[in-house]
């Protein structure tokens, strides 16, 4: 099933602030993601990129600003069924098998039951389909909460960390599958990181420290802004000239 219309934007925030424990941990962020696109958000543990996501799909209270998730506020009911969300830790029931719990999430999500093998399939969780979760391994773990955020035909998919501590087939394997899901389907993929390799898959990264975006641009053109064809001096190099021009 397609997704929203060539040139929508399926995300929208505009001087978007949070606060945590009583320190303000996004500092009036100002972005826009068109609709079919796979953006990276990249940048160190502790930058504000979980903080952000939580925020986007709605479960995150914001202190000021406003945040439009395909067309409508965040958190709206109407984004249920449109929006997937895979978080860094999984979200599934140790004492049920992988095909039970996404069983289960389809059902609740009114998504239907041949997605559960379709999805499966797509994450590549075949031989342990009817492992209970808690024999899995962390990189399998990951897999099966990344297939309960595909259950369905969402519009935009929200992947914080979704390739963390996967081997290398499997996240080649994965990276295709996002692609596929861009150019089939034109779903909007928002992929957090904090490994550079993972930005040169992206169209466009949005670079994260200290709860502020630092560029927003094609991996092409971080590498020309910074003088360098290597990904990680390039994100060193912005962050170095951010910290002067605030010094």
């Amino acid at each position: 099933m397609p997704g929203a219309p060539a040139g929508a934007t399926a995300v929208a925030v505009s001087a978007l602030r949070v606060v945590r424990g009583g320190r303000e941990v996004l500092h009036g962020l100002n972005f826009a993601i068109p609709t079919g696109t796979v953006a990276g958000f990249i940048g160190p543990s502790g930058c504000g990129k979980s903080t952000l996501m939580r925020a986007i799909v709605g479960v995150q209270v914001v202190k000021g600003g406003t945040l439009t998730v395909l067309g409508v506020p965040a958190g709206s009911a109407a984004l249920r069924r449109r929006v997937g969300y895979s978080t860094q830790f999984p979200a599934i029931y140790d004492d049920l098998t992988v095909t039970e719990n996404l069983r289960y999430f389809a059902a609740v999500l009114g998504a239907p039951p041949s997605d559960v093998d379709r999805v499966i399939t797509e994450v590549s969780l075949e031989p342990h389909s009817e492992a209970l979760a808690s024999q899995l391994s962390g990189g399998q773990l990951t897999r099966a909460s990344l297939a309960v955020a595909l259950l369905g035909t969402p519009e935009l998919l929200v992947l914080d960390e979704p390739t963390v501590g996967l081997d290398p087939v499997t996240r080649e394997e994965l990276w295709d599958l996002f692609h596929s899901l861009r150019v089939d389907r034109r779903v909007t993929l928002l992929i957090t990181s904090h490994v550079m390799d993972e930005a040169a898959r992206c169209e466009t990264l949005l670079l994260m420290r200290d709860g502020r975006i630092l560029m927003r641009g094609t991996p092409d053109d971080l590498r020309e802004n910074a003088g360098t064809t290597n990904l990680d001096e390039a994100f060193l190099r912005v962050i170095r000239d951010a910290e002067r021009s605030r010094s």
